[in-house]
């Protein structure tokens, strides 16, 4: 279930689950932006040993304790800001549908649906920090799942985990229809040159991060 202003499962999450169900088994996960906690209960039905859910939204953490008890599936739910709250652990697997899609504005909201999927003008305010700030939390042979679409920048992506210390690499891509919000400010994302007139389309990444091996740095 997903309480109103929750961000609900849509083509984003369901290819980020595919890949979370192919590496959860047998490893600690942490799930950022949790939303609904269904990318954290993917998880824990895929095997995970403890899942770990973040949201900074009230509603996001109640609608996820509520999936957990409804689904039988024990999950950890945590408010706060992205990695804050878990700062003093490491996990073998984090996970994140962050907000992406570019806005007209680099203030966030706090307390309106939108909070769901603006990322700022440039579509990156939450995922650059989620790239910046996922090597802290990561086992030393963990690995970080993250999706967004290609209308933020996926050379963009790469580049950030590569300045934090990280090999990243997209495995895997995925064209679909526009949603409501993209469909909302195609025009305004034309005019920013994000996207062509006729375009009706957008493509997901997964981009996958591993630590890079000290001699990777040499």
């Amino acid at each position: 279930m997903a309480l109103p202003g929750t961000y609900r499962v849509q083509h984003d999450s369901l290819l980020l689950a595919e890949h979370v169900r192919r590496h959860a088994a047998g490893r600690s996960v942490l799930d950022v932006c949790t939303g609904t906690g269904f990318l954290a209960l993917t998880a824990r039905q895929a095997g995970a040993t403890d899942v770990v859910a973040v949201d900074l939204a009230h509603r996001s953490v109640l609608s996820a304790r509520l999936n957990s008890v409804l689904s039988r599936s024990a999950l950890t739910v945590r408010r706060g800001d992205l990695f804050a709250p878990v700062i003093d652990r490491r996990f073998d697997l984090v996970v994140c549908n962050p907000p992406y899609v570019p806005s007209p504005t680099d203030v966030l909201p706090r307390h309106r649906a939108a909070r769901c999927w603006d990322g700022g003008t440039s579509g990156r305010l939450v995922l650059d920090r989620v790239c910046a700030g996922a090597a802290q939390v990561l086992a030393g042979d963990g690995r970080l799942l993250l999706v967004h679409s290609t209308v933020t920048g996926v050379e963009a992506t790469l580049e950030r985990l590569d300045r934090h210390g990280m090999h990243g690499e997209v495995v895997a891509r995925r064209t679909v229809p526009f949603g409501p919000v993209m469909t909302q400010r195609g025009a305004w994302l034309h005019e920013r040159g994000l996207l062509d007139p006729q375009e009706q389309e957008e493509t997901l990444v997964v981009v996958e991060g591993r630590r890079r091996r000290r001699e990777e740095d040499r």
